[in-house]
């Protein structure tokens, strides 16, 4: 890695020696040599990162960079050092390498170009200086306390992975003077019956131990015979795998409920293999592996040298290409560079505002430059491409593309990117033909690497797998989601049944169902959508939150055009439209029934079976093109044009003009999903859809206020659609209610008092109705001081007075 600035031995003479190693340095040493960095060091890693990130957005001139450090921390640390599963946490300033066990968190304020002012994260790492960073009670007890904190708070959650897995102990105690019963004390190769202590020894270590008393004969010799070994100390087995439990049972609870990422910056091992998945998000360097169990303890199970190394087991040459990883980097600065890039597109906390950059470099109304011809690339589409001498920018904003899972599934491309400074996921579609190599397991003699073509715009088990993670992902991220789908449909054969496709493609239409932010289906140019394919992205699935598009160019139906006539339009039907069209054959029909008319007078003269025989030689001459025709009339019903007409598409988009288009529409779901979110955290148990209803309410009573309108006077529902259908005119509305502070107040007393009168009302008896309202009256005004109370039971008498 390449780092900036004068280094510790700046200004220091050459002919100065070196001196003695801090207690620091030894550790910093440790951890080289165990392929990773100190995780003290890892702070300044990040410092450099930010200073690295903020200079590209000055050269940019997007950003001033503000004042340094760029990064403040405090660690944290139990409270009480007798530490329990529920114990406290507390900040501590205390200097790096202080650490008694092989775990150690912080909690960070990162100020990044998207973030000024700061954002928090929360950080645990392991410490593979101490017992090879593995996952003791204590470790396990620290992981548990920062993960709960950073659900607590909502904020990221990173974890440091560099481990050895689950500790393994022994009591120490018990072996220094362990004895064995030999069977032949003068031939103890011969084996022995069981483990002892002698008295003395049992009475200095007997609460480590189940033991019962043996007299031998005829010495008199007093044996204590070992049953069971306890342990004076605390994480020597079972109760570190109980630990381990634990945090696995968390850190799946906080990839639901906040952000998280897993850097694998050394060897991880057993827990810390399935923490890393459980986070769901893994960035991997390219030289460390993530295992469940050691190469050589492997060998020994199957009795025979099989592997050679842990790389081999889980590199990234395994998980970069089975979707455990997201990206792979080539160091521990790369990879942090890579978590500030990836924490660049998500909010600073679960439901909170998109990190929008203000003034984006790329402008939101220009063109897109890149016009596919035959099929639509992807990541052209998405990013832009370079033509000759001249970049032609994609969709989405220049240079905002990251994309995730490259090494899996490439019939899909996913990842996150800029619209107009918003970020947002992104799920594209590969067109060209793609290869799915399946490496050999040296464990089984008879595999072999097996490399198999997937063909573009089709669904296998594995890209279906890819789509329903990404949409996962992306809606626990909280961005906006756009689709370009270009597919044809999935994959039916029978190996791909048994390996998956269905259950997959059942997950993209739950994971999709359940997507809580907008979501735009876009056909684009040149791309088809069609089948199972379309049916598991309709926007049905979820009316709230999913838009369907398509681009003027596009197709869509339940069969590609040949498989419809193959149907719909058989070859019998095709020479009725001969017989109906050509005007040749016509001219041999009238002379065909000519020709029977005579035979059937008895002049037959053989003009029948000339005629007929000219006919079947016209039909076969025309029948290419008659296909061709039907054909095409079979695609009149795939169009843009058609799929609007039944409701199927909510606008046709042209391609060169999508990225203004989506721009204004993203703006306009942003700003309606944004004030319903307010919304939903200051009226308690209101779900999004009557979260956007209120909105909608409220838009609506101010436009016709501003239109002069009462309630008496409505002129009609179209003027009140046309209304919310305005984008710009909504959008600026969205911004005034920002200034409009008692507004919105008045809104969020009106509804609590809605789900108050609602769940009151529930009650078919008047009595209990009246019992209900009079003790939520009594439980308020006992929740206020004295001096609003009596305010409010003022109020509270006037309303009453009114009815």
């Amino acid at each position: 890695m390449t780092l900036k600035g004068m280094g510790p031995l700046h200004g220091t003479p050459l002919s100065a020696p070196y001196g003695p190693l801090s207690s620091i340095d030894k550790r910093r040493l440790a951890a080289r040599k165990a392929g990773t960095t100190f995780c003290y060091d890892f702070l300044s890693i990040f410092e450099e990162a930010l200073k690295q990130i903020w200079a590209v957005a000055e050269a940019k001139g997007t950003h001033t960079a503000p004042p340094a450090p760029h990064l403040t921390y405090k660690e944290l640390i139990f409270a009480d050092p007798n530490v329990a599963w529920d114990a406290k946490l507390q900040e501590t300033g205390r200097p790096a390498g202080l650490n008694s066990i092989a775990m150690v968190g912080w909690r960070l304020t990162l100020r990044t170009p998207e973030f000024p002012d700061g954002r928090t994260v929360y950080i645990v790492a392991n410490d593979v200086t101490r017992g090879a960073g593995a996952f003791g009670l204590h470790e396990d007890m620290l992981f548990h306390a920062i993960t709960l904190e950073a659900i607590k708070h909502k904020a990221p959650l990173l974890y440091l992975a560099a481990n050895s897995g689950a500790r393994i102990g022994i009591a120490e105690e018990v072996k220094r003077c362990l004895h064995a019963a030999w069977l032949d004390e003068k031939n103890p190769e011969r084996g022995f019956h069981y483990l002892y202590l002698t008295p003395e020894d049992y009475a200095r270590v007997r609460s480590s131990v189940v033991a019962h008393e043996v007299v031998m004969e005829p010495s008199g010799e007093r044996r204590w015979v070992l049953t069971d070994i306890i342990g004076a100390e605390e994480g020597l087995g079972v109760e570190n795998l109980s630990g381990s439990g634990a945090i696995a049972s968390v850190f799946s609870r906080a990839f639901h409920e906040t952000f998280t990422l897993t850097f694998v910056t050394g060897r991880t091992v057993g827990i810390g293999a399935y923490l890393a998945r459980l986070g769901s998000r893994v960035i991997q360097r390219q030289d460390q592996p993530i295992i469940l169990t050691g190469f050589s303890a492997l060998n020994k199970l199957l009795g025979r040298d099989v592997y050679t190394s842990h790389m081999q087991l889980g590199g990234p040459k395994v998980m970069a290409v089975n979707g455990v990883v997201h990206n792979t980097v080539a160091n521990d600065l790369d990879g942090v560079l890579a978590i500030l890039r990836w924490l660049s597109y998500v909010p600073a906390a679960v439901n909170r505002p998109l990190p929008i950059v203000a003034k984006p470099l790329d402008p939101p109304s220009r063109k897109v430059e890149y016009n596919p011809t035959t099929s639509c690339d992807p990541r052209a589409a998405v990013a832009g491409i370079q033509s000759g001498s001249r970049f032609l920018r994609g969709m989405f904003d220049e240079g905002s593309f990251m994309e995730m899972l490259d090494g899996w599934a490439k019939t899909v491309v996913v990842g996150r990117a800029r619209l107009g400074g918003i970020p947002v996921g992104v799920i594209a579609v590969e067109t060209q033909t793609v290869f799915q190599n399946i490496p050999a397991d040296p464990g089984q003699p008879d595999s072999h690497e097996r490399v198999l073509p997937q063909a573009g715009q089709v669904w296998y088990p594995d890209s279906a797998a890819k789509t329903a993670q990404a949409l996962l992902d992306l809606r626990l991220e909280g961005l906006p989601l756009f689709i370009l789908a270009n597919w044809r449909g999935f994959s039916g054969g029978q190996r791909d049944l048994f390996e998956g496709v269905l259950q997959a493609g059942s997950l993209i239409v739950e994971h999709l169902r359940t997507y809580d932010q907008p979501v735009f289906v876009y056909i684009p140019k040149k791309g088809e959508l069609r089948g199972g394919a379309w049916v598991v992205v309709d926007h049905r699935i979820n009316p709230h939150m999913v838009e369907m598009y398509a681009e003027d160019s596009a197709r869509g139906a339940v069969l590609e055009p040949e498989g419809v006539v193959e149907i719909k339009f058989r070859r019998r039907e095709l020479i009725e439209a001969m017989h109906r069209l050509d005007p040749e054959i016509i001219d041999l029909d009238k002379a065909l029934r000519a020709a029977k008319q005579l035979q059937a007078q008895g002049n037959d003269n053989g003009s029948v079976t000339v005629t007929e025989g000219l006919i079947a030689q016209r039909e076969k001459a025309l029948l290419p093109v008659y296909t061709q025709i039907a054909v095409r009339f079979a695609e009149l019903h795939d169009t843009p044009r058609r799929m609007a007409a039944k409701g199927a598409i909510r606008d046709i988009v042209t391609w060169e003009n999508s990225r203004a288009y989506f721009y204004s529409r993203l703006c306009r779901k942003v700003a309606e999903d944004g004030l319903a979110r307010q919304f939903m955290l200051n009226v308690e148990g209101l779900g999004k859809i009557d979260a956007i209803a209120a909105v909608k309410r409220w838009y609506l009573e101010e436009q016709r206020v501003k239109r002069g309108e009462s309630e008496a006077l409505r002129t009609s529902e179209a003027i009140d659609e046309g209304d919310w259908l305005d984008d710009k005119q909504f959008v600026a509305w969205v911004q005034g209610t920002r200034r409009n502070a008692d507004g919105f107040r008045r809104r969020v007393l009106g509804l609590r008092g809605e789900r108050l009168a609602h769940a009151l009302t529930r009650e078919r008896d008047a009595g209990s109705i009246a019992d209900g309202l009079a003790q939520a009256v009594a439980s308020v005004l006992q929740s206020l001081p004295p001096s609003a109370r009596k305010d409010a039971a003022a109020k509270l008498s006037q309303v009453l007075g009114q009815q």
